[in-house]
């Protein structure tokens, strides 16, 4: 009975519980409703307040923008307005400028009118003067221009002549007065003594019986010599002496030195020939090769190449026209530059320059051509720069000089060769010069005699008189320097005279 009521009240309590749940909920749900509704009211009116406030924003700036594209388009308007008033004011000059222009082109029509008018009168006028002119004067116009023309061009040729005459004499005058100091200051700088070289070996003799032991038994020693040296033995009636004949002189230096070795130790047979020879060619290249630094540092030319040292030594052994080569070449660098140093020249090139000038004597006997042009070549290849190889191969005028450093080396080649005692000339080099001279200067019409004197430093022509008048004498003079300049090869300058000689004679009777 008690658990039924109990159930009873439970069944009850919950029933109630859930009555009462329900409402509750019901309530709740009644009042979230309201609250939702007044939210959402609240929302929209906030939503209407925002599109009222973005409504008129858009109608701000949408004014705003009308308001901008109204005064760009006033703007613009004015522009137009502008640039069509200054279209009109162009057009309008334009119009004038045309107008002024036709009118111009209408007085220059009417102008040019008038001058073919004033043109067709004046040739007629001077027909008719050139016609009068012709039957004064009794010659046609084309005589008369013709004598005008010969007449203005004598006179012409006349005063350029005496121009040339002026302008040759001022710059002679002063050309020969600084050449004559810078000279002579670089000539006294430099005061070598010269000494005539001979070009021929003679190896003194012990006794007249040592030259039975150069010969050997059947010849065999002097053979083996000559073989082994290159060069002849001549052995002859000359007392006590062999004389050594060999276009080459380091070879007939070798030959001399083993020669004197040989009579100096008494074993002379062909084993011991080779041995010597071999043994003196090597003291030569030794000696040569000294020679060569020695030149160079003489000179004050550092830093050549070892080939070119050991080319520079062997002209210690050869000679032109009596003159050691090797001694020339020291001297002309030395004179190339204190010659640079006076007017101005570059100073090193010049003195490699004057150094390496005759190089190309060392192999010329080896090698075709000149030996400036072979000089300039080995120059070339051992890296010596433009300017210096331009200098070497021109020294002689066989190529065109590029720089003032290869006329320095050009002129103190020719003072060294040149000064007195430098060298020795043959007698027929000396006749044929003359010769030469006097021929070019007879190959001249007018020339009547010439005389070539002072040993070939001066040549004095005598012309006819009916044949060459004072202007044409003066330009024969230059004619025939500029000839002998062409053709002929001289040390120093020569001087070119013209005589011409008007005589007067009648006899009283």
């Amino acid at each position: 009975m008690p658990d039924i009521t109990v159930a009873v009240a439970a069944t009850v309590a919950l029933i109630v519980g859930i009555a009462i749940g329900y409402l509750v909920r019901r309530y709740l749900a009644a009042s979230n409703t309201k609250h939702a509704e007044s939210y959402a009211e609240r929302l929209m009116a906030d939503a209407r307040a925002k599109q009222k406030e973005l409504v008129l924003e858009a109608k701000d700036d949408a004014l705003k923008v009308q308001r901008a594209a109204e005064e760009e388009a006033r703007e613009k308007r004015a522009d137009l307005q502008r640039q069509e008033r200054l279209l009109l004011d162009r057009s309008e000059n334009l119009d004038r400028k045309v107008d002024a222009v036709e009118r111009r082109e209408t007085t220059f029509e009417e102008r040019q009118r008038e001058l073919e008018e004033e043109k067709t009168r004046l040739a007629a006028l001077q027909q008719r003067q050139l016609a009068e002119l012709e039957r004064v004067s009794g010659l046609t116009a084309i005589e008369a221009r013709q004598n005008l023309i010969q007449l203005i061009s004598d006179e012409a040729e006349a005063e350029a002549h005496q121009r040339v005459r002026a302008i040759e004499r001022r710059a002679q005058e002063e050309g020969e007065e600084r050449a004559r100091s810078v000279l002579t200051t670089v000539m006294q700088r430099i005061a070598a003594d010269h000494t005539s070289e001979t070009t021929v070996t003679v190896v003194p003799l012990p006794s007249e019986e040592m030259k039975g032991r150069i010969i050997g038994r059947e010849g065999r020693n002097i053979r083996a010599l000559e073989q082994a040296t290159g060069v002849d033995l001549i052995i002859d009636d000359t007392p006590e002496a062999v004389v050594l004949s060999g276009f080459d002189p380091v070879r007939r230096e070798v030959a001399r030195m083993a020669l004197t070795k040989l009579i100096s130790d008494g074993r002379i047979h062909p084993g011991r020939i080779e041995e010597t020879v071999a043994k003196c060619r090597a003291e030569i290249e030794v000696v040569m090769r000294q020679a060569g630094e020695q030149a160079a540092y003489d000179a004050g030319v550092p830093g050549l190449h070892p080939e070119l040292i050991k080319l520079i030594g062997r002209l210690k052994y050869r000679t032109s026209y009596g003159q050691n080569v090797l001694n020339h070449c020291v001297e002309t660098a030395r004179l190339s530059g204190l010659l640079a140093a006076e007017i101005g020249a570059n100073v090193a090139e010049s003195k490699k320059g004057g150094l390496l000038h005759d190089i190309g004597k060392a192999i010329d006997h080896e090698v075709d051509g000149p030996h400036a042009q072979i000089g300039g070549d080995i120059a070339k290849r051992y890296g010596i720069n433009a300017v210096v190889c331009n200098a070497i191969a021109a020294h002689h005028q066989e190529v065109e000089q590029e720089s003032i450093e290869a006329t320095v080396v050009q002129i103190a080649d020719a003072i060294s060769a040149s000064r007195p005692g430098a060298r020795g000339e043959s007698l027929d080099n000396y006749v044929k010069r003359l010769d030469d001279l006097q021929q070019i200067a007879l190959s001249f019409p007018g020339v009547e005699r010439c005389y070539a004197i002072q040993a070939g430093r001066e040549i004095r022509i005598l012309v006819r008189p009916e044949s060459l008048d004072d202007l044409a004498s003066s330009r024969l003079a230059r004619d025939v320097v500029k000839k002998i300049e062409e053709q002929l090869q001289y040390p120093g300058q020569i001087k070119v005279t013209v005589i011409r000689e008007t005589r007067a004679v009648d006899f009283a009777r």
